[in-house]
């Protein structure tokens, strides 16, 4: 999705960096629902929350959108077995024009999985964008230390 040298840079920064803040969060869609993780919002509320967020105007720039409305990071640990996470969208009532893009920071063999059963292999410097109403889960790894997904949430009214 992004040019190497640029990815390779946000990979060092995000995930080789031993002062990125990340915030531990005890659930992934639901509190209690048993998969924790690590986590650091960049943007939410109409406000950015992080002094990282200029590393995304990469991404931003390839998504031109119309409007922001969420963009964090989820970093996973390894797990012994796999195991996906619960359906969901990633707003209640998402708008018509409103997407959802997952970036995989690294490659594992953890997936994204839609409803209708198709499956995204987590690939890095892949991006998959997709309507904000269509249902989707994650799922756990076990082949690599953790697995890491950047996902944006964004009106766009472009063609």
């Amino acid at each position: 999705f992004l040019d190497k040298t640029i990815f390779n840079e946000l990979k060092k920064i995000l995930l080789k960096n031993d002062n990125f803040p990340y915030f531990f969060i005890d659930h992934k869609i639901n509190e209690g629902d048993g998969f924790p993780q690590f986590v650091h919002q960049f943007y939410y509320g109409q406000t950015i929350n992080s002094e990282y967020y200029h590393l995304l105007d990469p991404i931003l720039d390839k998504l031109n959108p119309t409007s922001l409305i969420r963009i964090k990071i989820n970093l996973q640990m390894k797990d012994t077995q796999i195991r996906m996470t619960g359906m969901h969208n990633d707003f209640d009532d998402p708008l018509e024009n409103q997407k959802t893009g997952i970036f995989y920071m690294n490659t594992n063999n953890g997936k994204t999985i839609f409803e209708d059963g198709e499956e995204i292999d987590s690939v890095e410097n892949r991006m998959v964008i997709f309507p904000a109403s269509k249902r989707h889960a994650g799922t756990t790894h076990t082949d690599t230390m953790y697995r890491c997904v950047i996902n944006f949430n964004w009106i766009w009214y472009g063609e």
